[in-house]
Parts: structure tokens; C-alpha cells; sequence
């Protein structure tokens, strides 16, 4: 709480001194959280507007915490655009401040609360990790093009044309998923990562999926979680588990030591993109390319 004091002080100050044209070179002056969000409003926005994103690769949202660089970037962008349900946690309180002197916009709210998975971990009581739906990401892009073409209207006809053309990507990912998850066996669609980032994707696809440390990683998995989920593997001669670019490897190699220590043999099938996007400049470091990557290295450990 020391630390969050300060940094709202320096927001309510930056937010008093803010200008009324904030545009960078006559663009909109874009500012987003996560890599995923980051992603989506520069293949919507393009060379249009400006964009910063908060978090890079291999960034855990969960525990993500704004500097004063950050609340500077923020109070100075003509529109911020980020999860919400509580994703970032740690931001709640920078966007609750900001939400009554700028323009934030929680990108999730668009969603029927009807559809999505419960949470007791969230304050929202949603689980945040929507992007692994690929059809909500499709709801959410429609909606980032309404709000952008909102504050930029000159650029509305670029916006929704980059939307029409994502959209058509993002069905064509649909397809290639469901054609790539269809070489699996059914019995074999069982995921077991560090985290519950993957409900949403189980839930689409048909994978039972179980989180050694559940939804949000600021919980820890304690040593009966390890010994239950070590037990389910064994029981379902689970081939591989997974871990996470944005949380600690450790968490599963301890399972996986849980297992062998009971006699059986389990292999870590690879690394797989929950939170965070790849690096920059890869494709692991797009949402097409992250989902695909992620798919074809499930779907390949588990055969």
C-alpha cells in the first residue's frame, strides 16, 4: 500500500496537468496493458495511431504493478484499453483513479457475463483469461474497432476494413485448431499446466483442464495440491504437463517429481504461452501465432 500511495498521488497530479490534444504526430495516442490487447489495436489501429503497451513478453498481468513511468504513459493517452475482470489486479486501483478524469476502456466488458466461467479468485467472479476463446476475441476486436473509430472517425473506414481482414484470419485459426485437435484422441485431451489460464480453451475444444496453482498465479499451490494433481496423472496416465512463460518453471517440475516419486513417468511436454504473448518481432509474439504455437505443442506432447 506504501508504494501504491505515491503513485496515485503522482497520477492525480500528471491527470490536473493533462493537456486537452494529447495525439503524438496528429495520431490517437493508444496505450494498452497486456500483449494480447497490444497485438489486436496495432492489427486494427495499423500506422494510424500510436501504441504503447505496458507489459511485455513473459509479463505475469496478475502481478503486474505500474511504475511512474507507466502512470505517466497512461494519464497522457488519449484512450487506454485493457482486460479487465480483474486481470490486472495490481491496476485496479491506477484505473479506478483514472476512470474519472481519462478514457479507459476494460476490453472484457463487452462480453455477456452469461457465457463466462465463474471465478472465486477474481473480484469480477469471472475468470479473466478470455483471449483462449477465440469467439469472444472475435466480439472483443468488433468492439475495438467501434471504440477507436469513436475517438478517430476520420480513420473509421481503415479501422473497419483491418477489422474485416482480422476477422477472417481469426476464423481461418478457428478451423486450422479444431482440425489440429481432432488428431487427438478424446481420452488423451487432458492439460495440466501451472495455472488455470486455460478453462476457456478446454471448454471450447474439449480438454479437461486442471491448474496445479489455480486461476490467478497470485496464489500459490501449496503440497496436497501437488500430491492431488500428482495422483490425477497417475490415474490418467497423463503423457506430459506444461509450463507457462510467465510463471516460475519450478512449480511444475515439482509435480512432476511428485509423480516420478510414485513411480511414474511423466514428461514436461514444453512451454506454453497463458498470460503473455512471445517476443516481438516472432510469431509466438502475435495472438494467431501464440494460439497456434500453443495448440500444435499440446496436441503433439499428448499424442
Amino acid at each position: 500500500m506504501k508504494k501504491i500511495l505515491p503513485l496515485l498521488l503522482c497520477l492525480t497530479l500528471l491527470v490536473s496537468c493533462k493537456n486537452s490534444n494529447n495525439s503524438a504526430n496528429g495520431k490517437l495516442n493508444v496505450v494498452t496493458t497486456t500483449t494480447m490487447i497490444t497485438d489486436l489495436v496495432k492489427n486494427i489501429g495499423g500506422d494510424s495511431i500510436s501504441v504503447q503497451g505496458l507489459m511485455g513478453s513473459g509479463v505475469d498481468p496478475h502481478l503486474y504493478k505500474a511504475s511512474e513511468g507507466d502512470v505517466s504513459k497512461l494519464t497522457r493517452a488519449d484512450v487506454v484499453f485493457y482486460s479487465g475482470l480483474h486481470l490486472e489486479g495490481k491496476l485496479v486501483d491506477v484505473f479506478e483513479k483514472m476512470g474519472r478524469n481519462s478514457n479507459t476502456i476494460a476490453l472484457a466488458e463487452v462480453l455477456d457475463k452469461k457465457g463466462l466461467i465463474g471465478s472465486e479468485y477474481f473480484a469480477s467472479s469471472y475468470d479473466p483469461h478470455i483471449w483462449f476463446n477465440i469467439a469472444y476475441w472475435k466480439q472483443i476486436t468488433t468492439y475495438l474497432t467501434q471504440e477507436l473509430s469513436k475517438l478517430d472517425p476520420a480513420h473509421a473506414a481503415y479501422f473497419e476494413k483491418n477489422k474485416t481482414a482480422y476477422l477472417k484470419k481469426l476464423d481461418a485459426l478457428d478451423k486450422q485448431v479444431r482440425e489440429t485437435i481432432a488428431t487427438l484422441p478424446k481420452e488423451k485431451r487432458i492439460l495440466v499446466t501451472a495455472h488455470d489460464a486455460f478453462n476457456y480453451f478446454g471448454r471450447e475444444y474439449g480438454f479437461e483442464v486442471v491448474g496445479l496453482q489455480g486461476l490467478s498465479t497470485a496464489t500459490e499451490a501449496g503440497v496436497q495440491d501437488v500430491q492431488n494433481l500428482a495422483q490425477l496423472i497417475i490415474e490418467k496416465k497423463v503423457k506430459a504437463i506444461f509450463v507457462e512463460t510467465s510463471v516460475p518453471r519450478r512449480t511444475i517440475e515439482a509435480l512432476q517429481q511428485a509423480v516420478k516419486a510414485e513411480g511414474f513417468q511423466v514428461e514436461i511436454g514444453g512451454t506454453l504461452y497463458s498470460d503473455a504473448l512471445g517476443n516481438a518481432g516472432t510469431k509466438e509474439g502475435t495472438y494467431i501465432g501464440m494460439f497456434t504455437y500453443n495448440v500444435k505443442t499440446i496436441v503433439e506432447a499428448l499424442k
